[in-house]
């Protein structure tokens, strides 16, 4: 019989970690992490979570900062949502000890040390230190691992969801999904009376990214194959400065360097960033990722400068430890100088279509944080905002599962996989050569600048790829590495279509054949729908 669970979470980052703790009162969960349990992108998060917790801030100040950011495609009744609950997961976060930073005020009393980071017009972003997703990631695992209901289960890769509609049954939900053991090989039937999809973006999909390696957008293509929305996938986040060194695998320069005052310099020392932007470094992301690309290419040069070497050494070591041990690790001094940074892919702010309860089309189906599309960030995200959207949607996703649990049945027994007509492949160069080919045409024709002819160039090839991947799918056994391509080939497929779609430039999405944003109508998601969509949700009971 495969094992049963009231709820199967897929992705051990904030988000789903934060979900099990909440609902490990009520319910038998399991957490699946494909690599090690805190090898996600929480970890590696140094900046902080944006949240109202000053006096001198206001809810409709975030709120504002948001929309402006998100370039007139927030969804304003999500912003007013995810911002009116930030003091809360804040506040949940402390009181499972997560140890952010304390100042000392003039009247002796302690605070938690607010930090401002780009679009933010007041300084509201709580952190530990430059490791706060380190910090958040590690207290959230502990508690996790002291918790007899949850059931934590590494290098366990999910294939696809298990569905009534693959069972034949009558009303379509899930029940569960397929998972690759990857020490073992096996591949198990995990049933489920609820699934949540909490696995993060599809940075991966790029050359140069500052995600981890897991960021393979495996949850956006398991819900899209199960008959559920995607939206806004061309609106990718290029975090604009990653340090540039051949060893340093786009090691990430936190956007609060900037909130403290580090500057953007040409590499001979002049700063360009008011050319682009009144608020100079501390303009939205894609802005700042857009203004050192066209310096880049207009100079032919290799990279940017970063510079906050005229704050105090003790400053810098106190604010940055991580970034200025890290840096130092390559041979940079930030206490001293400039360092080279270029821009790297960095957050998916579309995914898998969701409401307030973090609810999917498909019964039974759940997604949160960057794998969902809540309508949050709109067309760019603003910093700091999305750990916060993790904990609050994570949150409503938990009271809801918890309410429809009494009333909703265990799922049935699942067939096991079947292996019998594929063979071991003795061709994994076939893997690895795709790998390559299709992060270096994304990152050629659909990175921060796009045109109409790179995208139909980047359209021919991801067709070509995602045959030659079906093919090799359907004879050989399923590994990590085919897993990951595959669902990376799906979701570069649904970035390009919606690039493709947008006629105009806007937030994240600059192309040079529409340069203007459409001021005449009023701004669309860009929405794509499986084409089983109808026939799939026909006997509507997830209301």
């Amino acid at each position: 019989m495969s094992p049963e669970y009231d709820v199967l979470i897929l992705g051990s980052g904030a988000a789903g970690l934060s979900l099990a703790l909440r609902l490990a009162p009520h319910a038998r969960v399991a957490v699946l992490a494909k690599g090690e349990l805190n090898e996600g992108a929480t970890f590696y998060a140094q900046g902080g979570i944006s949240a109202v917790l000053d006096a001198s801030d206001s809810f409709e100040s975030h709120i504002a900062d948001t929309i402006d950011a998100g370039a007139g495609l927030c969804d304003a009744d999500t912003v007013r949502y995810t911002v009116e609950n930030g003091p809360k997961v804040i506040d949940w976060l402390i009181e499972r000890g997560v140890p952010f930073t304390r100042e000392t005020l003039d009247d002796g009393s302690q605070t938690y040390h607010l930090t401002r980071e780009g679009g933010h017009s007041a300084r509201r972003v709580v952190h530990a230190a430059d490791a706060t997703g380190q910090a958040i990631e590690t207290t959230l695992l502990d508690r996790a691992r002291a918790e007899p209901n949850i059931d934590l289960r590494e290098r366990h890769i999910a294939i696809d969801l298990i569905t009534g509609q693959k069972l034949g049954l009558r009303g379509n939900r899930c029940h569960g999904a397929y998972v690759l053991d990857r020490d073992s090989g096996e591949v198990l039937s995990l049933r489920s009376r609820f699934v949540v999809l909490a696995t993060g973006g599809a940075g991966k999909a790029y050359l140069y990214t500052s995600n981890p390696d897991a960021s393979t957008g495996d949850g956006i293509a398991m819900a899209w194959r199960a008959g559920c929305r995607v939206a806004n996938m061309e609106f990718v986040q290029f975090h604009p400065t990653c340090l540039y060194h051949p060893d340093a695998k786009s090691f990430l320069l936190t956007e609060a360097l900037r909130g403290e005052g580090a500057r953007l310099l040409r590499p001979d020392g002049s700063r360009f960033m008011d050319t682009f932007d009144s608020r100079g470094e501390l303009a939205p992301r894609d802005i700042v990722a857009r203004a050192i690309d066209h310096e880049m290419k207009r100079l032919g040069a290799e990279s940017m400068f970063l510079d906050i070497s005229h704050r105090s050494p003790e400053f810098i070591k106190g604010h940055f430890p991580t970034v200025y041990s890290r840096c130092l690790d390559f041979g940079y001094d930030l206490t001293a100088g400039p360092v080279p940074v270029v821009p790297a892919a960095h957050y998916t702010c579309g995914g898998v279509m969701t409401d307030h309860h973090g609810r999917a089309d498909l019964e039974g189906l759940y997604a949160i944080g960057e794998t969902a599309f809540t309508g949050l960030h709109g067309a760019n995200r603003m910093a700091s905002n999305s750990l916060l959207e993790c904990l609050v949607f994570s949150a409503a996703a938990c009271e809801d599962i918890i309410a429809r649990l009494p009333e909703t049945a265990a799922p049935p027994e699942l067939p096991d996989w079947d292996e019998s007509r594929v063979v071991n492949s003795d061709e994994m160069v076939v893997i690895s050569h795709n790998w390559d080919e299709l992060r270096r045409f994304m990152w050629d024709y659909v990175g921060i600048v796009r045109t109409t002819k790179r995208l139909e160039r980047a359209k021919h090839r991801v067709d070509l790829l995602a045959q030659e991947i079906a093919d090799y799918y359907g004879h050989f056994k399923v590994s990590n590495d085919l897993i990951e391509l595959r669902n990376l080939t799906q979701v570069a497929e649904m970035i390009i279509r919606c690039a493709r779609r947008r006629k105009e430039s806007r937030g994240l999405h600059y192309t040079l054949d529409y340069p203007d944003s459409d001021s005449i109508r009023r701004p669309l998601n860009t929405v794509l729908v499986p084409k089983n969509y109808a026939a799939l949700h026909r006997h509507p009971t997830w209301a």
